[in-house]
């Protein structure tokens, strides 16, 4: 079995990105694999799947360590996910591996990378800067199950979606569960979708092992280090950066024309531009409010001190 290098090196660059900033995999590697190494869609979606059934088990190792698991909504989305993954992988088999049928599936892979971008951007916009939530929520559990089949049919047809799309509907569903909680479950639950998914491409599609062997070795030991350096790096640019990236190319697979690809690039820069000021302006005025706090109470010793000397005098 060969082992090339070049895309071990490549799959390691994917994994440290997806490791320090959280973003999906599957809006990265796949995208990398088909246009950076040749690879059919179809080969990439499959290797990709399997790459993340190695990536995912760490994060999902610290959330539970943390209790920040809701396994109630992790339940109720595998109840949907699992079956929908088998079945968007069998619909991948149906659509064949002719040229055009190659064709279908990168348009389907374009559409797909649009909207798991366009769901980062809105947790960018909306969840992000959402204040904390709460512990525990009342679980809807038909349309939970409905977000589960959603995501879960994306995922085994273009290996999209679990880490962006899920995430986006669960915030609509349950705009007030804490941040953390909402990663956490989002994650754990990608575990048995992801497990579907690639059994699904084991039994109905050829899995390319030697392809397969080359983006673990290079992606799995580079997003242990990523997460490793997440919590020592502000990884805010660095996810928008991706995230504009994986819009433009959508947009490329579904076949936008350049005039349309360089207005979208130019108002992603001019929309980045904006969160970063704004989050800029948001950080001063808390650091400037902290130290009013502690100017005021500084004030306060200074002006009690001598009251409390004379009567201590």
């Amino acid at each position: 079995m060969h082992i090339d290098l070049y895309l071990v090196l490549g799959s390691a660059v994917v994994g440290l990105l997806v490791g320090l900033t959280g973003t999906g995999g599957g809006a990265l590697m796949t995208p990398m694999l088909v246009l950076f190494f040749s690879v059919t869609p179809s080969a990439a979606i499959a290797s990709d799947l399997m790459a993340a059934l190695f990536m995912k088990p760490l994060g999902v190792a610290i959330h539970w360590r943390r209790r920040t698991i809701n396994a109630t909504l992790v339940r109720y989305l595998a109840l949907g996910s699992v079956p929908a993954a088998l079945l968007g992988t069998f619909v991948m088999r149906l659509i064949g591996r002719s040229a055009s049928a190659e064709h279908l599936l990168q348009v389907l892979l374009g559409g797909a990378l649009v909207v798991g971008a366009l769901a980062m951007l809105s947790r960018s916009l909306f969840i992000e800067s959402a204040p904390g939530g709460a512990d525990e929520v009342q679980v809807r559990p038909l349309p939970t199950v409905l977000v589960g089949v959603l995501g879960g049919f994306m995922v085994g047809l273009t290996s999209v979606g679990a880490g962006s799309l899920i995430l986006v509907l669960l915030v609509m569903l349950y705009p007030t569960l804490r941040n953390d909680q909402l990663v956490g479950t989002d994650l754990a639950q990608s575990i048995p979708l992801t497990l579907s998914a690639t059994l699904g491409t084991v039994l109905f599609s050829h899995v390319n092992f030697a392809l397969t062997t080359s983006v673990v070795l290079g992606s799995v030991p580079a997003v242990v280090i990523g997460s490793l350096l997440s919590s020592r790096s502000n990884g805010f640019l660095l996810r928008r950066m991706i995230t504009g990236v994986v819009l433009l190319t959508g947009l490329k697979y579904v076949g936008a024309s350049p005039v349309a690809l360089l207005l979208v690039a130019l108002s992603l820069v001019a929309l980045f531009v904006y969160l970063a000021a704004n989050r800029w302006i948001t950080v001063r005025r808390t650091a400037l409010g902290a130290a009013r706090s502690v100017a005021e109470a500084v004030e306060d010793v200074i002006t009690l001190l001598p009251t409390r000397l004379d009567r201590d005098l």
